[in-house]
């Protein structure tokens, strides 16, 4: 069953870090890590080692401040 989880961290860019928090559906932590990394990493044009996720944490999916997350949940 997939599940929502919400990552907190940071990354580096242009010599300052950029703190983000991240709600992403994953089946397990380990997904919901290779997500952030993708998107950070696509949205930012940052390399994976400059990424730092401090905590990965699963929520319900009514406590995801995403759009995107909340629709699906609902299933509309």
């Amino acid at each position: 069953m997939v599940k929502v989880y919400r990552l907190k961290g940071d990354f580096g860019q242009k010599g300052e870090k950029q703190k983000f928090t991240m709600d992403v559906r994953a089946l397990k932590p380990e997904e919901a890590r290779e997500k952030a990394y993708t998107d950070i990493g696509s949205r930012h044009k940052v390399k994976r080692f400059l990424i730092r996720i401090d905590s990965i944490k699963e929520i319900s999916p009514e406590d995801s401040r995403s759009v995107v997350i909340g629709q699906l949940s609902r299933g509309g």
